[in-house]
């Protein structure tokens, strides 16, 4: 239930930091956030307020809501507040694993194998990952969930060199087997989308038949430029989305 009053929270600033104010009024609401201070629905104080209330300007009190906001922790709602969202999963648009996001956010990421198959690359994946056609490649479909709750569906080829075995991908997320094999991922070339859901994407998602799912095809690639994997993914819409910042020229 929203709650009639805002919410305060305990903020103790360091004013001879060089971290910047609005940053660490930022990290400590993302902190009574993540920590459950403030739930879902919440309302937070109003920039005014805030900046009364912590002795800072208001420019200062803004960004730091909209850094929260810009991150999907906040929402803005025209006639009452800005308040918490819901608790969905909110990922930013960057070169990183939903594992470790999971993880880092306090959520219980695990790991379903759905498939595990060794086989000759075909043309597509093979010019993906820059391999000779027919190269062995290793095909893999997980289903990823969060607190018990499945969000995704993650279809990962690899050349065969570098493919995990099916019992870790069960322990950790990928890009963690990646480098325990010394291979780092320093750049992806990614694209995201969406469409309607096929064949039992939307049973495995617990969502109703013809929902719609965000999509994602990332390559990656280590420092040396070379293709360790390509990746296609299908979230599921209701409780997942990217969050991406957009500055003007």
């Amino acid at each position: 239930m929203t709650r009639v009053s805002p919410t305060e929270i305990d903020v103790e600033l360091d004013r001879l930091s060089p971290v910047p104010l609005y940053f660490q009024l930022a990290q400590a609401m993302e902190h009574a956030i993540v920590a459950g201070q403030l739930q879902p629905g919440d309302r937070i104080e109003n920039e005014i307020d805030l900046a009364k209330r912590l002795n800072m300007s208001r420019p200062t009190a803004r960004q730091a809501i909209q850094a929260l906001v810009d991150k999907g922790l906040l929402v803005r709602k025209r006639g009452v507040g800005t308040q918490v969202v819901r608790n969905e999963v909110h990922r930013a648009v960057e070169l990183t694993s939903l594992y470790e996001d999971l993880a880092d956010a306090h959520r219980t990421p695990t790991t379903e194998l759905l498939d595990y198959r060794l086989g000759p690359a075909d043309t597509e994946v093979a010019d993906e990952l820059g391999v000779d056609h027919d190269a062995p490649v290793v095909e893999m479909r997980r289903l990823r969930l969060a607190d018990g709750e499945p969000i995704a569906i993650l279809t990962n080829f690899l050349p065969a060199d570098f493919a995990p075995a099916p019992d870790e991908l069960s322990q950790k997320g990928l890009y963690q087997c990646l480098r325990s094999r010394g291979l780092t991922i320093q750049l992806a070339r990614q694209r995201i989308g969406a469409r309607i859901a096929e064949g039992d994407e939307a049973r495995l998602l617990h969502e109703e038949e013809g929902c719609a799912v965000l999509t994602m095809q990332r390559v990656a690639f280590n420092e040396m430029g070379k293709a360790i994997e390509l990746g296609r993914h299908v979230y599921r819409s209701s409780l997942y989305f990217f969050d991406v910042s957009v500055h003007s020229r």
